[in-house]
């Protein structure tokens, strides 16, 4: 039998690369439902490709739309909303359920999908920053396993694949530093969009590009670590890595350090996610090493500050990483449609965490309350 896939997300960068997986190996996947939230024709486009039962477009707006693109596809089903979202990922069929969503949309539908004890792929790395404690409880009690599709995190876990309970001591999360790693303070105050969008190594998407330059991605990466391998954050190093070869390491008690290398391909975290514990031949690029110097060097927290503002929300812990989500979430998307400089992102993400209610012990709803406070507090920082 073919394992079915659920991709939330499936017209970014991380959803059409999966679909580039899964055809790779028709034999052993299949598309069972495919969701954007406003790119309607090419959801269109990948449903007549995949075929599968059903597609959701999160945008409401676009269903007549999208029903009229698919009205000669009477196979598959066509819903639209975020609640249709959250009621899909619970169909018995699915096997596996890709959250490749941006921000924190991706929190609601993750924990619909482990609740009915799917197997998640994690792509947004929102849904452990914002509710860290909450999903790893919630997996737990549902037996639903969470394997990592970011490259670092997919690294990570590669590492420790066979060591059992043997002890971690450090993790070692590579950056690639981004396009300003080596900028002054002052030349990041005249950075524009455009500059900040021309990533030195990944393609991804606009949010995920601005959240690398400013290094805030890193610093969600952190807080994830945390959560998906139970370590103190201040056992998480970040080591820059502009070639961005080395995906990630871990250190153990001994002094050994375990890495996985490779070229930078998210294909193939992504198909490790699905195939775990095996490994299937992935077509593409091989590492040479010959060609390859690999560097490393300390990240300026004083010059990324959004990288600081993380380790400081976890080491705060309850709701303060929900704060540190939505304002950054404000921020950038204020970043692109110029409304703040580069460097007015930390200020205004600080600034909100110092204002917005602190609770030590929240619970859904106070995340979903604290998201909603963080983004008006934001937003009200941002226009001043």
């Amino acid at each position: 039998m073919k394992k079915q896939i659920a991709i939330l997300g499936s017209t970014g960068s991380i959803g059409t690369q999966a679909l580039e997986v899964i055809e790779e190996h028709s034999d052993l996947y299949e598309v069972y439902c495919l969701t954007a939230n406003n790119r309607v024709r090419e959801l269109a486009e990948q449903a007549r490709r995949f075929n599968p039962a059903a597609v959701v477009i999160a945008n409401e707006a676009h269903y007549e739309e999208l029903k009229s693109l698919l009205a000669d596809c009477p196979d598959i089903n066509v819903y639209a909303g975020r609640q249709a979202i959250d009621d899909i990922v619970t169909a018995g069929p699915i096997d596996m359920v890709l959250t490749a969503m941006v921000g924190f949309a991706g929190l609601s539908p993750t924990i619909s999908a482990i609740k009915a004890h799917k197997k998640i792929c994690l792509a947004n790395k929102e849904t452990l920053v914002v509710a860290g404690k909450l999903i790893c409880r919630l997996a737990a009690e549902n037996h639903s396993p969470i394997l990592p599709v970011d490259s670092e995190h997919s690294a990570i876990f590669q590492s420790i694949v066979g060591e059992g309970d043997n002890e971690i001591e450090k993790i070692l999360l590579t950056a690639s530093g981004g396009p300003f790693r080596t900028f002054s303070k002052e030349q990041l105050a005249k950075v524009t969009k455009a500059d900040a969008l021309h990533h030195p190594t990944w393609e991804m998407g606009a949010k995920i590009t601005i959240d690398s330059a400013s290094m805030m991605n890193k610093g969600f990466e952190v807080i994830e670590a945390k959560w998906l391998f139970g370590v103190d954050v201040d056992k998480i190093q970040v080591l820059v890595h502009p070639q961005s070869i080395v995906h990630s390491a871990v250190q153990f008690v001994d002094g050994a350090v375990k890495a996985q290398l490779g070229v930078p391909d998210m294909r193939l975290p992504i198909q490790y996610a699905f195939s775990y514990p095996d490994r299937l031949h992935l077509n593409g690029d091989r590492l040479n090493l010959f060609e390859h110097p690999l560097e490393f060097f300390e990240p300026d927290m004083e010059k990324f500050r959004c990288l600081a503002l993380a380790y400081e929300a976890m080491r705060k812990g309850g709701n303060m990483p929900c704060i540190l989500n939505a304002a950054n979430e404000i921020v950038n998307r204020g970043f692109l449609d110029d409304k703040c400089g580069f460097l007015d992102m930390p200020r205004i993400i600080e600034e909100t965490m110092a204002r917005v209610a602190f609770d030590a012990n929240p619970s859904y709803d106070t995340y979903i309350a604290t998201d909603a406070e963080a983004r008006r507090v934001a937003t009200e920082l941002m226009g001043a």
